[in-house]
């Protein structure tokens, strides 16, 4: 984790980029209020900021009490770099056909400033609308994608993370180190992780997780399956689905050698 207080560090391009991040999918435009409770940056700062974002393209605003959206700069840079990534559509035909054959949402979550952040998802064919779109974070210790990523660390990545829940107050690094031994059974166990019911963020979610780490980037990259526990249970997540996802990570990662 970077330190703030380095003469590096530029702290306003910092805050133009958490603007940008601060936009989800299912929103239908963000306010200037609304962008400063999100990002904790007060309200004259982030009306400087997107004035200045607008202008570069990275957000539009139609009219003057319109709010703002994410502009076709940004829509550029994100093509761009999902271009980048030759993983995800490799990974492509076989996570759809996963997704197919199990009745699962399948997806990709990067760890993004304390949260796995969902950069991608496979949907059933025919299948309707699914709890979880791409720009949803989930907590890193209660969920499979965070379990799987904590799985695969490095000792320096995990010090920059157990420095961030921290500082966020989400777990201490002692707790979050004996998560992190757990995640390394749990994968080196079975080939996946799985986060117990009553520790899951969501007690209607079901899921399992898998780790990569692709040769395009650093850090890891936990693939998911997921559903709800009235239509997949523990056990077909543990039996079948687990196994197979991880297979199917397995041969990404031998396909990339």
């Amino acid at each position: 984790m970077t330190d703030p207080s380095d003469r590096r560090f530029a702290t306003t391009l910092a805050r133009g980029l958490s603007i940008l991040r601060a936009f989800r999918p299912t929103d239908s435009g963000l306010g200037n209020q609304d962008i400063s409770e999100r990002t904790g940056i007060p309200r004259p700062t982030v009306s400087r900021l997107t004035f200045t974002l607008c202008a570069l393209g990275y957000l539009t605003h139609g009219r003057k009490h319109d709010k703002y959206r994410l502009g076709p700069a940004a829509l550029a840079l994100g093509n761009i770099a999902a271009a980048s990534f030759s993983f995800v559509e490799t990974a492509g035909p076989e996570m759809q056909k996963l997704a197919n054959d199990t009745g699962t949402l399948i997806g990709i979550a990067i760890h993004d400033s304390g949260r796995m952040l969902l950069t991608k998802t496979w949907r059933p064919v025919g299948s309707a609308s699914i709890w979880l779109e791409v720009g949803y974070r989930l907590p890193v210790p209660t969920s499979s994608t965070g379990r799987a990523y904590l799985s695969a660390v490095t000792d320096t990545e995990f010090d920059q993370l157990a420095a961030i829940l921290a500082e966020q107050g989400d777990m201490s690094p002692d707790t979050l180190r004996a998560r992190r031994q757990e995640a390394i059974d749990d994968v080196q166990g079975s080939g996946f992780a799985h986060v117990p019911r009553d520790r899951h963020h969501s007690s209607n979610i079901n899921s399992i997780a898998v780790p990569y780490r692709p040769h395009e980037f650093g850090s890891p990259v936990a693939f998911f399956s997921g559903s709800t526990y009235d239509n997949v249970t523990t056990e077909d997540f543990r039996t079948m689905i687990g196994p197979a996802l991880a297979r199917a990570v397995a041969d990404l990662r031998d396909r990339a050698l």
